[in-house]
């Protein structure tokens, strides 16, 4: 496995701050693979909500969770990102992972848009705990890709830093755009 993937990053350092048994969102389900690694963490006695707006990944989703023996502690959701303050309670979440971009594999014209990512993260702090993370992995490129890191970041710098920690990462020797990792909590 390659450690400077983004996405093994954010796992290792969400590893480090939940505790088994939490309460999880996977606002971006994907092909399933935060999912399958938040349902691991959640335990018998934890819990994930993940959220899509394509039907192909919620069934690639159900599909790995099923391959691997998870049977009982999500609930996947066709819906956007932006209504999960719908789904759960405010100050009940102990996570809520973002991956912006497209479906890996999938069609690129589907991908999160700047206007839905920067309410998702908003409906995402309101539904997370005191002492409650948020991990987001930004992509840039494509058609609003840019716009969208570029407001999603404008809006995290607005957060008032006696309410928030965010600490916004980047690869800094890496061309061509690379993912932006960004980690937030709740005080």
């Amino acid at each position: 496995m390659d450690n400077s993937q983004i996405t093994h990053w954010c796992h290792e350092v969400i590893r480090s701050q939940v505790k088994e048994g939490g309460r999880y969102i996977d606002a971006t389900m994907g092909n399933g693979n935060d999912t399958l690694f938040l349902c691991e963490l959640a335990g018998e006695n934890g819990y994930v909500t993940a959220f899509d707006i394509q039907e192909k990944a919620l069934e690639h989703t159900k599909a790995l969770l099923e391959s691997h023996g998870v049977r009982k502690n999500f609930r996947l959701i066709l819906d956007g990102h932006e209504h999960m303050a719908e789904y759960e309670k405010p100050d009940s979440m102990d996570l809520v992972c973002f991956n912006f971009g497209y479906l890996p594999g999938g069609d690129h014209r589907i991908a999160t848009r700047p206007e839905t990512s920067v309410w998702a993260v908003k409906a995402g702090l309101s539904l997370l705990k005191h002492g409650g993370m948020m991990s987001l992995c930004i992509y840039s490129g494509g058609d609003t890709g840019f716009e969208e890191k570029g407001r999603i970041l404008e809006y995290l710098r607005e957060l008032s830093s006696k309410n928030y920690t965010v600490i916004v990462n980047e690869y800094y020797n890496r061309k061509n755009h690379p993912p932006m990792p960004v980690f937030l909590w709740k005080r």
